[in-house]
């Protein structure tokens, strides 16, 4: 049987459509195309709470279409599903309002993702609230002034996937309880004030087959990789400007799924010469460190790297030549006394 969309327009063109059946098909037409989301009248429940999250923001600009009179699911920064009208999303990012993020974001119990980014006056700790939230699957407070410890409730949040809490204030250590997190595949801590060493919890007993990422980057972290990492396959691991120490090679495996690893600007003392690099990598960060060694020939095999730098270290021999090397100019290979060859120079 045709929809009404086509009888209507059969009609219409044979010149056969009489006016009262105009309202009907209207109404018919109405009825059966699904609603918008900007039209889905939103639950009182969460509209209480972004309300309150307005307030504790001194109602901001930011939040000017955030009134009582309208559908929630029609404000900027925030979206809901199309049929419950649930509050789903709220992202909010590059404003100027001011204060900490209030207790009432954790009375949004369907929520599945949340981003604050680029608020520069939002500051104190993350709120313990967040523990309620349940479904959070995505939690994004970057670029923000909020400072404290990292939580440990968040190892209570057992859907949590991604993780960024990137270049804030946060300070102490990193909780080893996030190791609980089985669904977890990115974890973003990177440029803020954290100490002590990384724990070997981290991605130990993750179900997911999507290979983790972890950003630990500008902080001050101490100690040595934990052992453990050697048998995660990361998809990226960027450890660099801390202060971390020991073998940095157990990191590497030809057949690991590896694109990118830094462990630029710390300590890090091993032998490069017999490490064989995952082969689908693209970044290789090893300067301002301590390790020795020749580079491995096997780097000529890469096919996709795209950047390489291990400056400033205390590799020897001759820089392999082939495949992609000859797209790194000198500055990556500086400040290795005994390396040569091009683009050094040549070896005597």
């Amino acid at each position: 049987m045709p929809g009404p969309q086509k009888i209507m327009k059969k009609m219409t063109a044979a010149g056969t459509l009489p006016p009262f059946l105009s309202l009907f098909f209207f109404i018919l037409l109405l009825f059966s195309n699904p609603l918008p989301v900007s039209s889905v009248r939103c639950n009182k429940d969460d509209k209480k709470a972004l309300l309150g999250i307005k307030a504790a923001f001194n109602n901001g600009d930011h939040f000017a279409s955030w009134t009582e009179e309208s559908s929630c699911c029609e404000w900027y920064s925030v979206i809901c599903d199309a049929e419950s009208g649930r509050v789903m999303e709220l992202n909010i990012f590059d404003a100027d309002f001011a204060g900490s993020i209030p207790a009432a974001i954790g009375d949004l119990s369907y929520i599945h993702s949340i981003v604050f980014y680029k608020l520069p006056n939002v500051v104190g700790p993350m709120p313990s609230a967040l523990a309620k939230l349940k479904n959070l699957v995505y939690l994004t407070i970057r670029e923000t002034n909020i400072s404290g410890p990292v939580p440990d409730f968040l190892s209570e949040l057992t859907a949590l996937n991604q993780i960024d809490l990137s270049f804030n204030r946060l300070s102490g250590s990193i909780p080893s309880s996030l190791g609980d997190l089985h669904n977890l595949t990115s974890l973003d801590l990177s440029g803020n004030q954290l100490s002590g060493t990384i724990p070997p919890s981290l991605f130990q007993k993750i179900t997911m087959k999507e290979p983790p990422s972890l950003r630990l980057s500008h902080n001050d972290l101490t100690g040595e990789i934990p052992p453990a990492f050697g048998k995660v396959g990361f998809f990226e691991i960027d450890l660099s400007q801390n202060r971390l120490t020991g073998d940095g090679s157990l990191l590497f495996g030809r057949s690991k799924p590896t694109s990118k690893i830094d462990l630029s600007r710390n300590q890090f003392e091993f032998d490069l010469t017999h490490v064989e690099f995952p082969e689908a990598i693209n970044v290789v960060n090893l300067n301002e460190n301590r390790i020795h060694g020749s580079i491995p020939a096997q780097i000529t095999k890469l096919e996709n790297l795209q950047h390489l730098n291990v400056s400033h270290n205390d590799l020897s021999g001759q820089i392999p030549s082939g495949g992609e090397m000859g797209r790194f100019d000198e500055s990556r290979f500086l400040q290795n006394t005994r390396l040569c060859g091009k683009p050094l120079p040549l070896c005597k």
